[in-house]
């Protein structure tokens, strides 16, 4: 079956599709993933095909208003839906759409008549158990979680109306505003694969058929890649250190903190690898290492513990690992997935970016390192997702559409 998959974002939003990919390729299908240019060489690391999307315009707009925000991902959103289109072959039989593409990948899959499936990183459908991802952290009841995850939902297809309205007509489709299209596709059950653990968010009870929560599906690397033998010597020289990253956040704050870091480890009496991210973290001394972008399958579990933004991919990573984390949510859905982290145990409270610094970060550092329990929780966790096979899961799910 020759398959599409689409993504974008950040790499956190698009690296787990890379193994998720693989692992459809290796099974005989033939793969291409649709993202940004800058992720070309990752997805073709990966044996996939690529298609090129527009780049990713949500990196100019996290400092802006709400207001500003909107307005930003409206004009995103209108490029990504062209840039799908253009994206889309006359050869492919599937659509794998994630969060961000589903809304004009559904266009594209009616006009050409091309069967599609979710494969998402977030949940995204209202539920009673827990507010939206994207509202922040704070339970607001069974009722009022159910009315904002309704509300959020109207939000998106207002960021989409543009996109959908434009795409449908370039692809000479009816006029049908988003939340009708959205509607169609809820009462045909279509089907949508999340990938992260049912042990880190279990499957709302109130969620319908064709909701499923498989688990992770994990950024490709080669199985002979090692660290850089610079990381190993750093690891073997003294007890494990502390990872410190922000991923794709925090750009032009790189000085402060890392200043920040430094201090915090030296405070705690840990060393520390800071991974300089889009950040740009660097640190000098015999008890501290900078690195860049290196997998977070080989290097998270040499580690005692790890500072992060609390992103999906990241926090499923350190999860993976067994380790405990200090989780430092910046903004979209990492105040979630902190959230998780702190109720699963493997984590104490997170500390808001804005609200971090040496001391408190000390604090915490110190907690999670000489605190038993928390490891304990991680390693619990670990032991679950490995008895789970989320992009085998998401094979299956293809290959029955496929046979349909």
């Amino acid at each position: 079956m020759r398959i599409l998959i689409t993504a974008a974002g950040s790499y956190g939003d698009i690296a787990p599709y890379t193994g998720l990919g693989a692992h459809l390729r290796a099974a005989g299908h033939e793969v291409a993933l649709a993202t940004h240019e800058s992720f070309a060489p990752l997805v073709r690391g990966a044996g996939l095909g690529f298609r090129p999307l527009p780049a990713d315009a949500r990196a100019s707009g996290r400092a802006a208003g709400r207001r500003e925000l909107m307005r930003a991902a409206s004009v995103f959103v209108r490029d990504l839906g062209v840039g799908l289109a253009d994206a889309v072959d006359d050869g492919d039989e599937l659509l794998v759409l994630s969060t961000t593409t589903a809304p004009p990948g559904w266009q594209l899959a009616e006009a050409l008549d091309v069967p599609t499936i979710g494969a998402y990183l977030q949940p995204t459908h209202p539920t009673r158990e827990f507010a939206p991802v994207v509202s922040g952290a704070r339970s607001l009841g069974r009722w009022g979680n159910h009315a904002m995850g309704r509300f959020s939902l109207r939000m998106v297809d207002r960021v989409y109306a543009d996109a959908v309205r434009d795409l449908r007509s370039r692809l000479g489709l009816p006029a049908a505003p988003p939340a009708a299209v959205r509607a169609g596709r809820e009462r045909a059950g279509w089907p949508v694969l999340h990938g992260f653990s049912p042990a880190v968010v279990p499957r709302p009870a109130d969620w319908r058929a064709g909701l499923d929560i498989v688990g992770n599906w994990w950024p490709h690397h080669d199985p002979d890649e090692r660290l850089p033998a610079r990381v190993e010597d750093f690891l073997t020289a003294g007890p494990p250190p502390v990872l410190v990253g922000f991923g794709s956040m925090a750009a032009g704050e790189g000085e402060r903190l890392s200043e920040l870091a430094v201090a915090a480890l030296r405070r705690a009496g840990l060393r520390g690898v800071l991974q300089s991210g889009r950040a740009g973290l660097a640190g000098a001394g015999d008890d501290v290492l900078t690195v860049g972008e290196l997998p977070h399958a080989l290097l998270f579990p040499r580690m005692a513990a790890v500072v992060h933004h609390a992103g999906a991919g990241t926090t499923a990573a350190s999860l993976r690992a067994g380790v405990p984390t200090v989780p430092v949510p910046v903004t979209a859905d990492q105040p979630f997935w902190a959230a998780r982290l702190t109720a699963l145990g493997a984590a104490p409270g997170p500390i808001p970016f804005r609200a971090l610094t040496a001391e408190r970060l000390a604090a915490a550092l110190t907690r999670v390192v000489r605190e038993p329990p928390f490891a304990s929780a991680a390693t619990a966790v670990s032991r679950a997702m490995a008895a789970e096979d989320g992009a085998g899961q998401v094979r299956k799910a293809v290959e029955r559409l496929g046979r349909g």
